[in-house]
């Protein structure tokens, strides 16, 4: 009786820690790992290389274009890289031109520009939106912090433009509307789409 009474405990002990395990795995969005930090235009970095003391540049501010100017190596685009991303980019650039042949490379940020978005259409309140600094910032928050759609938007189709680290431009068209009135058909994916700094967001008008 006793073996069997020390059976069933240890049993539900083992079943509670599974379903903490699990739930733990799952968390809240709250709970939610912030994304890693992405170096923005006009941030300033310095660069060091391990052991070249000539190469080290400090304060270097970010173009517009998205690059920093370093020493031999001239122009290295930095703007939407991680800082391991852009610490692989330099000495990449460095290997490529064969002044070093096995750089270890470190950026710091020592100043952060002002993380925003544009949006424009048939919002509330259009204008530059601020980002939050190392979280994730959802399109459907933008949304809500813009004052929500107008009466006339067409919140199916909303366009976002991004401009890509190596200039180019992506698209995309996201079904906001869906997921935020939380319809059995919605695409969840667009409305929970994640923001990148400089991204412009623009809800079109409906067609009558």
């Amino acid at each position: 009786m006793l073996r069997r009474s020390l059976l069933l405990a240890l049993t539900a002990v083992t079943l509670f820690a599974s379903q903490a395990h699990a739930q733990g795995q799952t968390g809240s969005p709250a709970q939610k790992l912030a994304s890693p930090y992405r170096i923005s235009r006009g941030d300033r970095v310095s660069v060091s290389v391990l052991g070249e003391s000539d190469l080290k540049v400090a304060g270097a501010r970010v173009e517009p274009v998205g690059t920093i100017n370093l020493v031999l190596i001239k122009e290295v685009r930095l703007a939407g890289l991680t800082i391991p991303e852009a610490e692989a980019a330099v000495a990449k650039a460095y290997q490529d031109g064969k002044f070093l042949r096995s750089p270890r490379v470190n950026i710091t940020v020592d100043e952060y520009t002002p993380r925003t978005v544009i949006v424009s259409g048939k919002v509330n309140i259009q204008g530059r939106q601020d980002l939050p600094p190392n979280a994730e910032f959802t399109i459907k928050d933008l949304i809500f912090k813009a004052g929500g759609f107008t009466d006339t938007a067409r919140s199916s189709a909303v366009k976002v433009t991004r401009t890509l680290p190596d200039g180019t431009q992506q698209f995309f068209i996201l079904d906001v509307e869906s997921g935020i009135k939380g319809r059995t058909n919605a695409n969840t994916k667009d409305a929970n789409f994640v923001l990148e700094p400089d991204d412009m967001v623009y809800v079109p008008e409906k067609i009558i």
